[in-house]
This record gives structure tokens, sequence and C-alpha cells, in this order.
């Protein structure tokens, strides 16, 4: 028994380390189109139009970044608008930032998370891949709200849980309660290209 304990617990430990494995991603061509679709954390509220994390994640990636952020939207009217975005620029992978507006006005949660696996699905039958970014509770910013694990468990999807609430946790990227400020924007963009690059996106 001495002998198997120890085992086991390297047993369960290098299966806790693939669960954490980030999910391989095709590669993207060079004249790829990424999509970063979203709200006023994508469009880019507290820093210049050039400075907003998909301004600098084209610049990173050397792919084109398209900027479908609109402030203040919930994720009803966005999973509507999702549909014509996804036609007219025909993206190579989708990053998907949506549904704190939901939370700061809250809003029916079920519904939320309804429009958010919506718009994963739209994407997916497009077979166009999906990168997530959870969005703190409002007022907290300590971990992103559980329904976004909940949705990225069940979606297969590469999921980024703790970017914006560790950013929005440091009083030094941010330009107000919940935006980044331009340094902020920059982290948020390096860190999505590192992750592509580990998923084999880049």
């Amino acid at each position: 028994m001495k002998i198997f304990i120890p085992v086991l617990c390297v047993l369960l430990l290098f299966i806790s380390a693939c669960g954490d494995e980030t999910p391989r991603l095709s590669p993207l061509s060079s004249d790829a189109v990424i999509l970063a679709f979203g709200d006023s954390l994508t469009y880019g509220n507290g820093a210049k139009e050039n400075e907003s994390y998909p301004a600098v994640l084209q610049e990173l990636s050397g792919r084109m970044v398209i900027n479908a952020g609109v402030s203040g939207e919930e994720s009803e009217p966005g999973l509507k608008r999702l549909v014509g975005v996804l036609e007219k620029y025909q993206p190579q992978l989708l990053i998907l930032c949506h549904g704190g507006n939901d939370l700061l006005r809250k809003k029916d949660l079920n519904k939320m998370e309804s429009n958010i696996r919506n718009m994963i699905q739209l994407a997916k039958d497009k077979n166009i891949p999906v990168v997530m970014l959870g969005v703190p509770k409002p007022g907290l910013f300590l971990s992103s709200f559980e329904v976004y694990k909940k949705i990225a468990d069940s979606t297969d999807i590469v999921f980024m849980e703790d970017l914006i609430p560790e950013i929005l946790a440091d009083k030094s990227l941010k330009s107000d309660t919940v935006h980044p400020n331009k340094d902020g924007y920059q982290v948020m963009a390096e860190s999505i290209y590192s992750t592509l690059k580990e998923s084999g996106a880049l």
C-alpha cells in the first residue's frame, strides 16, 4: 500500500495536467481572418482604437483581426448580430468575449448562457473554431463567472478563464472598474497570441 499511494498520486497529477492542456486548433493560413466578437472589452473602451486588443493582436499575429466589438451590447442582440458578421467576414477563427453587460444589468443568466452557446454553435456550424474569454463577476474580478467554464467544458473550445479577471485585478492595467487601459489590452493581446501559438493556430 505504501508503494501504491505515491504511484496513485503521480497518476492523478498526470490526469489533472492532461485536463489543463490547451485544445489543438488548425493552423491559420497567412491570409486568415480572425474575428474578435464581443462588447466594449473587444471594442477597446478605455484606450485608443489602435490600442484595442484586436488591433494589437493583428500586429502580433500577422493576420487580419476584425474588431467586431459593440459597446454596451447584451448577448441577445449579439447573437442576432453574429449571424451577419460571420457571413460577411468568413473568419477562420472566432475569439468570443460576451455576456458582461448581461451580468452587469442582472439579466436572466440562463438566457445569457443559451445565447453564448448559440454563438459558439453558429461558428461550429461553419467549421470555425472558437476561443472564448471568461468574464468576471461584477465587482469581484477574482475569477470568471462559473457559467463560462460550464459552457467551455461542454463545447470543447479553447477557454481563457483567468485572463480578464487577472487584468482587472491590477489597477495599473485598467481604465475603470470594468475596462482595461492601453497596457491591459496589450496584455490581453499578448496572452491570446501565446494561446494561439500553444494551440497550433499560429
